[in-house]
């Protein structure tokens, strides 16, 4: 759908105001000395944060935490503009041909396709386009899976990737099975006469990994479902602040079984 000319304005205005602070003259000091590798640490916080404002519901807050993310797309077509590589506008014509390349079922009108069918459609392209670029030397199944990715997020990719070729569990028992004896072996490994902390972060790891297959084979996001559950505890957790302080003591002088009756009460309601 073709932008109106407000929408071009506003861009075009979002473009400039980034050339702008990148003058080498009359820019911004700060973002005059940044550099791709500089900015990664803020697009993931901004990332985050739009993640945050969605979870948290508030339309303004996410509208204002896309804004921020966006910045980080302009700010890195600038960097690639002055360096001769790549602007913003190749940047878009270079993912607007991606989704039309990788959809043919709708812009070329094949024939329809049930959605796992249109997973295998998806790796194939992919595959395909990394042959042409010339990465196609690793024939891994697991190859390509960004090491950039958060843990949670590494896993789940992971194990979907070993899924499409057949390595995975049909069923749940297994999987949840699985848990209850990664849990079985943590356990050996920390009430060992003399624990390995190394074997104890080792089979932790297991578990954890074995927790986000059970959130795939669930159809659950392990990454959303930990955002939500440390939401979750926070407010729980300030909730339960509040009980204590009207009660006249603080969290250092209060007892445990105070601070159980707090959480309790806080659960319940």
């Amino acid at each position: 759908m073709p932008q109106n000319n407000e929408e071009q304005g506003q861009l075009s205005r979002l473009l400039a105001i980034i050339e702008q602070l990148r003058d080498p003259e009359t820019g911004c000091p700060w973002d005059q000395k940044q550099s791709f590798e500089s900015i990664v640490p803020h697009t993931i916080e901004e990332t985050y944060e739009v993640a945050d404002a969605i979870f948290s519901g508030n339309v303004q807050d996410i509208k204002d935490e896309l804004g921020d993310l966006l910045f980080q797309v302009v700010f890195y077509a600038q960097l690639g503009k002055e360096q001769g590589d790549f602007d913003f506008e190749g940047i878009a014509q270079a993912i607007s041909d991606k989704m039309i390349r990788r959809h043919p079922h709708v812009f070329h009108k094949t024939e329809n396709k049930i959605p796992s069918e249109l997973n295998n459609q998806w790796e194939q392209i992919k595959a395909q386009e990394r042959t042409n670029r010339g990465q196609g030397l690793d024939t891994s199944t697991l190859a390509n899976i960004p090491q950039g990715m958060t843990p949670l997020l590494r896993a789940q990719k992971i194990q979907k990737k070993c899924s499409n070729v057949g390595f995975d569990w049909t069923e749940l028992p297994p999987v949840v099975a699985k848990i209850y004896e990664e849990i079985e072996e943590v356990l050996v490994e920390v009430n060992a006469s003399e624990p390995d902390q190394q074997a104890v972060e080792e089979e932790i790891g297991d578990l954890l990994f074995a927790v986000v297959n059970l959130a795939r084979h669930t159809s659950v996001n392990a990454e959303a479902a930990l955002i939500k559950a440390n939401q979750k505890f926070e407010k729980r957790f300030r909730l339960v602040e509040q009980v204590i302080e009207k009660q006249g003591f603080s969290m250092e002088s209060a007892s445990h079984q105070q601070m159980e009756a707090a959480w309790q009460q806080i659960k319940n309601r």
